[in-house]
């Protein structure tokens, strides 16, 4: 099978979705692997190392035309939609955010009868999301960082650290949503030495939490309501948004009215901003432009975060997606795709229908459940 990879556009983004030593799992045994010149130099892999692994250099037109599988990191690029007409029938596996993502995107790979593999919907046994657990660590860990550079004077924040200072106050740092992305932005905000509250809505995964964390006594993790987020958010120096509903848009859990109530200089990062926001006011920032202000707060809302730190971020990301990679060029999409409920989970789009149904309904297309696409004979485990 022919795999392919391309240098990423998304503005600053330096991740790449094949790694020298992924190559080398799927060329030795017997699979073509390519490369867009330069793909992976940002992540530290020269073309050189991709090579020696066994890959082939090649142009993005010709991975785009002869590729059976095209993995990247971020969903395409407006300026990448002419490429995906050159990949009728064929797979794409990234990132797509398609409920967030401009309706276009989804109407390209439906257009193109493409095989759309979202990363993000991915699911395990434990009904969790592994190919997106490394990204939402990291975003989690950068979270912390942007907010405590985005805290200092020199961009109106409040002039705090994140730190335990003798003789000052320690700074309250709050974080909605104790998935993946919030448990790692709690566990770094307390290293550090801030007073850290954890809002959560699912009971068990509160109970999860609090055995998790027993031991640290600047962590506080609360029930989350509309009341006692508004009550909590109020008295936040940093405000983190790390509300996940797997697929589908990030509800808007921090409204206008508490926006409004916190202090002037809080700084707001929204990780859920892939999926929408989740805080009032949230809209997709860059690295070159990462920060704006509404009412004197500071919003940081970068939509890929980990793509600054890709020399950890890309080990991290391919670690988990080369597992269903491998499958997929050994075993066969369309058979890997029957076999294994928890990788079906993933395909959003297949010959031509939308088959994720939150996407369907935010994007108000027509859903069409994947085991009426897989018409074969033969049964869907």
């Amino acid at each position: 099978m022919n795999i392919g990879t391309v240098k990423e556009i998304k503005n600053n983004e330096t991740r790449v979705g094949i790694t020298p030593d992924n190559a080398k799992k799927l060329t030795e045994t017997g699979h073509t692997v390519l490369i867009e010149k330069d793909a992976g130099k940002e992540a530290g892999y020269e073309d050189d190392a991709y090579i020696f692994k066994g890959a082939t250099i090649a142009t993005k037109e010709d991975i785009f035309k002869t590729s059976d599988i095209i993995v990247k990191v971020k969903e395409p690029m407006p300026e990448e939609y002419p490429y995906l007409e050159l990949m009728k029938g064929k797979t794409l596996y990234t990132f797509l955010h398609l409920a967030a993502a401009e309706k276009q995107l989804t109407l390209e790979l439906l257009k193109n009868k493409i095989t759309g593999i979202a990363y993000e919907t991915v699911t395990d046994e434990n009904n969790r999301l592994p190919l997106l657990t490394p990204m939402s660590e990291t975003a989690g860990v950068l979270a912390i960082q942007y907010g405590a550079q985005y805290l200092q004077k020199k961009y109106n924040g409040k002039g705090l650290t994140l730190g335990k200072i003798t003789g000052a106050p320690q700074a309250h740092v709050v974080i909605v949503g104790g998935g993946t992305a919030g448990a790692k932005a709690t566990e770094t905000a307390a290293g550090l030495g801030s007073n850290v509250t954890l809002l959560e809505l699912n009971d068990k995964r509160i109970e999860h939490l609090k055995e998790k964390f027993k031991n640290i006594e600047n962590i506080t993790i609360t029930k989350s309501t509309p009341e006692t987020v508004r009550d909590i958010v109020k008295t936040a120096d940093l405000l983190i948004g790390a509300v996940l509903v797997p697929g589908n848009r990030a509800p808007t859990v921090i409204t206008e009215d508490m926006v409004r109530s916190m202090e002037k200089g809080t700084v707001l990062i929204d990780i859920a901003i892939d999926q929408g926001g989740c805080i009032w006011g949230s809209r997709p920032t860059s690295h070159d432009n990462p920060i704006y202000y509404i009412d004197n707060k500071i919003y940081c809302c970068i939509t890929n975060m980990p793509g600054q730190v890709p020399h950890q971020s890309t080990k991290a990301l391919t670690s988990a997606t080369i597992k269903y990679l491998k499958d997929m060029a050994d075993t066969g999409i369309q058979e890997l795709i029957r076999q294994d409920k928890y990788f079906r989970a993933g395909v959003n789009t297949i010959a031509g229908k939308l088959t994720n149904k939150a996407v369907a309904e935010v994007l108000n297309l027509e859903y069409t459940p994947i085991e009426d696409v897989l018409t074969d004979s033969q049964p869907i485990h």
